[in-house]
């Protein structure tokens, strides 16, 4: 009996999980969709001039942290 309330609780939790995941991803994606590229490429324009590099991409990510260091790194090529 104690396994079956195991399982059940296990399972529960489970789903509990994969709403959450699921609701984190949506949000995720509904920030990037917010989120300006020429306002980001802006702000990196403005940090390349003070700092170099490295200094500049984690500011960028400080400031947008929905941006991955991938997406950051594109957005330095493109200065």
């Amino acid at each position: 009996m104690s396994a079956l309330v195991i399982w059940v609780m296990g399972a529960v939790l489970l789903l509990i999980n994969i709403m959450l995941r699921t609701r984190i991803l949506r949000l995720e994606a509904r920030l990037k969709e917010l989120s300006n590229p020429k306002e980001q490429l802006a702000f990196l324009r403005q940090q390349a001039s003070k700092k170099e590099k490295i200094a500049a991409i984690k500011a960028l990510r400080k400031q947008y942290p929905e941006i991955s260091l991938i997406e950051a790194n594109r957005l330095w090529q493109q200065i």
